[in-house]
């Protein structure tokens, strides 16, 4: 093995032979030929190059960063220069306390950051002047189109009926947005109509809905009150995606009836990346609570009546609603929202209003300047962006040739037009060289620069407060700063803790190794739409990617564009459906999908435009293969596509899946692969040598990029051969996608480019061998975990030698008979344990799914087990009637320091067993900050924005309430 994988895989040599002979196995081989069917197994190993050491890979990735050209940029579009608060940088996104943790399902052990993303919706809703916000969606494009969607599954009944489908999209709209909506539209059943929004006839009364950028593609500030009411007298819906930066100074569109306010906090301290990741903001009014996208953060209490934060409105999750969600998105991009909210927090309104006034300052000041050397600007009303016409005589190809030898990056409109956007990180020295450059393209003689102070249109202009709540006003010292993030870290769980053991979610070590290059400039400060050239070592490594992906997953192409596992699996059906279509077959439009698939698979299903019926499985948590013939024959003439997930969500490696896949390529469908799972298969067997067409890969599990508390993720597609030419395009960088590329599926060519590099890491640092022993070893550990719970704890499938996959599931169904405990008491008592739960009531309502994957050593699994074993010992104590049915160790979980030292002891337990139940815990406590959260006062009581530290009473609310 390479010095790298002994790194990341945790087992030492002798633990390996250890929890072999638990197991009952004499060889690694020997579990691999009991587990993976011997008719999907590779045949050879995989061809990757050798693995190289972190030394090596280190300067492998800084000769690619060289090639590299970090242009001065003034493209816009929704990407502009910004500075990331070192504060920040070094605290956040550098920090594994902060990008290491989970979703935050389990509140309790959440809390910093709920609080942090509270912090980021609060900032939202003041900037936009609405009633509702999220806690991020994956970029701007997207968030768009959720709008859409979102006004037309709002519809009233009356006007589903009376076909009202139209939607309206200003063409001055981003163009990649356009594209997006385009694409989310086409299998929905809405026509788009396109045109100027100033003067469009907008009385036909089959329009539900609009969208409007604000401001608009080519910088100008239009005032969208009389659009807006014109619109809402017909009962249309109207979004508006907004640079966020200028709503620092613009009036919010929530003053002006708006119903929707989206766009990118990426300007709010996220760098450019090549496309990402970061953070969409989605705010809406709060009658759509129930229809709005993605997560919300939401204020609740705790079983002392503190105030605790929590994920409101959890029964919208996908895995619930299934094909009645109002979204798949299950993937947000929590860690950037968490940094866009610390720049709103660090830098307050004062801040804030400074940034923005030099930024348009800077921009009125180029204006001024350039009018001078004979350029037309023609508009007066703008933030940042000015829309430019050339003098006569200077042509923009000529143009580009100079700015460009002067490392300068403008956006091309046309042959004589082009438009300048400024950033928080462009200086007076950059203006006056951009105003120089354009002189000499001019030909005019060079003149001193007058800075000049300027006001946006003061009836357009802010007249509200912002960020008034006191999170916003109090940490502007870097001292103050940092201990604020780090009291918030501190409220959190994260692989710097202990392992998580999430079935399904694959929560393995990012070595930092992997991480390093993302905050290289070289890497960090690049815009999507550069010019290809420019981006020389970004384009190596894509390429590289793209081939060890293809060897890894056997298939022929692949698409980066996807920037969630969700958005992955709707690129991959969106691009089965247009090989359907180019076949004549448009009709083909069911989905089969087995009971046990993931809850994002039939969301998706539906959002491409598929029918979904679901079919059974047997008793041992296989597809029921006889049934899925029965299915697949009866809508043999109109199947599309089967979703499958392997080895299954039940952690099995089914002997059948072949018999499968073959039964649905006889009957015309294409069969799509979820590739939550793939760390049980990489370097073993792999979706195309089993039969799939198409498959997603979340890297943000099995690839090694972080969690970051709910997102980033990256979902790329592989597809066969014959697919290839339809994967995703975009709108404005040409050679993306195949022949026929469909839609773009994301706002940049490449989805969350910058974080590409972690997982190229990951398979560069491993190579061949390190690859296929970290599947092993997930493996290992699973059937470890088994072999040492199995007395303790019924495991619900096992696989046809009596093992199971890289996870597996306890059966806790039985505990609500015999002790009246729910699943939910053994995840919030493992938190006592200093663990988080593993995945809880998925895909069996009652049970637990464990992975612990390869990265855990021994000792970590066997803590684990210790404080599963123990926890079963206190179901028995109360199974035995020692211990209260309704107030025992479990019920009461979490256990704080505060319900230890201030106030009367009231349970039937001592201190030392609620907080010290095993002695490892003495030395290594992880203090839980607030005890079991009241997921039904929150729901009954939706508060999404910060409540006033100095005069929130949850109790006084209670009694209000």
């Amino acid at each position: 093995m390479s010095a790298f994988s002994k790194r990341h895989i945790g087992p030492s040599q002798d633990e390996k032979s250890a929890m072999l002979a638990e197991i009952g196995v004499n060889s690694i081989d020997e579990l691999m030929e009991l587990t993976v069917p011997k008719d999907i197994r590779l045949k050879n190993e995989l061809n990757i190059d050798t693995a190289l050491t972190e030394k090596q890979y280190l300067d492998h990735i800084g000769d690619l960063a060289v090639k590299n050209k970090v242009f001065k940029s003034y493209i816009g579009l929704g990407y502009s220069e910004t500075n990331v608060p070192p504060v920040i940088q070094r605290n956040v996104l550098e920090n594994p306390g902060w990008y290491t943790a989970y979703t935050p399902y389990q509140a309790e052990i959440a809390q910093g950051r709920l609080e942090a993303l509270l912090n980021f919706q609060t900032m939202i809703i003041d900037l936009t002047g609405l009633e509702i916000a999220n806690a991020s969606l994956l970029d701007e494009s997207t968030a768009a189109a959720e709008a859409m969607i979102m006004f037309y599954n709002a519809r009233a009944r009356a006007d589903v009926k009376a076909g009202k489908n139209k939607f309206f999209v200003s063409e001055f709209a981003y163009p990649q947005t356009i594209d997006v909506i385009k694409g989310r539209a086409k299998h929905l059943g809405i026509e788009l109509i396109f045109g100027d929004p100033t003067n469009f006839d907008l009385t036909d009364d089959k329009i539900f809905g609009a969208l409007v950028q604000y401001p608009d593609v080519y910088g100008r500030v239009k005032d969208l009150r009389g659009f807006v009411e014109k619109l809402s007298k017909n009962d249309v819906k109207v979004a508006v995606a907004a640079d966020i930066m200028s709503l620092v100074l613009l009036e919010a569109p929530g003053k002006m009836g708006v119903d929707v306010v989206c766009g990118s906090t990426q300007r709010f301290g996220v760098p450019m990346g090549y496309g990402g990741p970061h953070a969409a903001y989605f705010a809406t009014r709060e009658e759509y609570k129930r229809h709005i996208p993605g997560r919300i953060i939401g204020v609740s209490k705790d079983a002392d009546g503190n105030v605790a934060y929590r994920m409101a409105l959890q029964t919208r999750e996908q895995h619930i609603k299934r094909d009645r969600a109002t979204s798949n998105i299950c993937t947000a991009q929590a860690l950037l929202a968490v940094m866009a909210g610390m720049y709103a927090v660090y830098h307050g309104p004062n801040g804030l209003r400074a940034i923005a006034q030099n930024i348009h300052n800077q921009t009125a000041t180029i204006h001024k300047s350039i009018e001078k050397a004979g350029y037309k600007i023609l508009h007066n009303d703008y933030f940042d962006t000015i829309w430019v016409e050339t003098p006569a005589g200077l042509t923009c190809e000529k143009l580009k040739t100079i700015a460009e030898e002067h490392h300068i990056n403008l956006r091309y409109v046309n042959e004589n037009q082009f438009t300048i956007s400024v950033g928080e990180r462009t200086n007076d020295a950059e203006v006056k060289g951009l105003v120089a450059v354009l002189e000499l393209a001019a030909n005019v003689k060079s003149t001193e620069v007058e800075f000049t102070t300027s006001l946006v249109n003061q009836d357009l202009a802010r007249k509200t407060e912002i960020l008034t709540h006191e999170v916003f006003n109090t940490y502007h010292s870097e001292t103050k700063m940092m201990r604020y993030m780090k009291w918030l870290e501190n409220k959190d769980l994260s692989l710097v803790h202990s392992m998580i053991a999430l079935g399904s979610c694959t929560m393995k070590l990012n070595a930092a190794a992997q991480l390093m290059p993302i905050t290289w400039p070289e890497f960090s400060n690049i815009h999507p739409f550069a010019p290809v050239n420019q981006a020389a070592g970004y384009h190596e490594m894509l390429r590289q990617l793209e081939k060890d992906l293809c060897e890894i997953t056997g298939f022929h192409a692949m698409s980066m564009q996807p920037n969630s596992g969700a958005q992955g699996e709707y690129a991959g059906l969106m691009v089965i459906k247009a090989y359907h279509e180019s076949n004549g077959e448009g009709d083909r439009n069911i989905c089969l999908i087995p009971s046990s698939a993931h809850g994002t698979n039939p969301a998706s299903a539906v959002m491409a435009g598929f029918k979904v019926v679901v079919t059974k499985c047997d008793d041992a948590g296989n597809i029921d293969i006889e049934d899925l013939r029965k299915n697949a024959e009866k809508y043999s003439e109109k199947l599309g596509a089967v979703m499958i997930t392997y080895p299954s969500t039940h952690g099995v490696f089914e002997a059948g899946i072949k018999e499968i896949t073959q039964i649905i390529h006889d009957h015309g469908g294409q069969v799509y692969m979820d590739g939550a799972n793939m760390n049980a298969q990489v370097g073993l067997t792999n979706p195309g040598n089993i039969g799939a067409d198409v498959c997603h890969l979340n890297l943000h599990k099995t690839f090694a990029i972080p969690h970051g508390g709910g997102g980033p993720g990256m979902g790329p597609i592989g597809v066969a051969k014959h697919l290839a030419p339809f994967i995703p395009g975009n709108a404005l960088v040409e050679n993306v996608g195949g022949e026929k590329a469909i839609h773009g599926i994301s706002a940049a060519p490449y989805g969350s480019a910058l974080i590409l590099l972690i997982s190229y890491g990951y398979i560069k640092m491993l190579g061949t061998k390190g690859l296929k022993h970290a599947t092993e070893m997930a493996i290992v550990n699973a059937n470890y975990i088994k072999a040492r719970l199995k007395k303790h704890y019924p495991i619900l499938y096992s696989g046809e030698n009596n093992t199971v996959a890289h996870e597996m599931i306890l059966d806790c169904r039985e505990f609500k008979r015999s002790a009246n405990v729910e699943v939910a008491d053994i995840a919030k008592r493992l938190i006592d344990y200093g663990f988080h739960s593993p995945t809880v009531s998925f895909p069996v309502a009652g049970t637990l799914m464990v992975e612990p994957t390869e990265s855990e050593d021994k000792a970590e699994l066997d803590r684990f087990c210790e404080a599963m074993i123990n926890i079963r010992k206190e179901i028995q104590f109360i199974e035995e009637g020692k211990a209260d049915q309704e107030s025992n160790l479990l019920k009461n979980a979490p256990h704080t320091a505060e319900c230890m030292i201030n106030q009367d002891w009231k349970y039937d337990y001592t201190p030392k067993e609620a907080a010290y139940p095993l002695d490892y815990l003495v030395r290594n406590k992880f203090w839980v900050p607030v005890r079991r959260v009241d997921d039904a006062y929150g729901d009954r009581n939706l508060m999404c924005s910060c409540p006033a530290i100095s005069s929130y009473d949850i109790e006084e609310e209670e009694a209000l309430a």
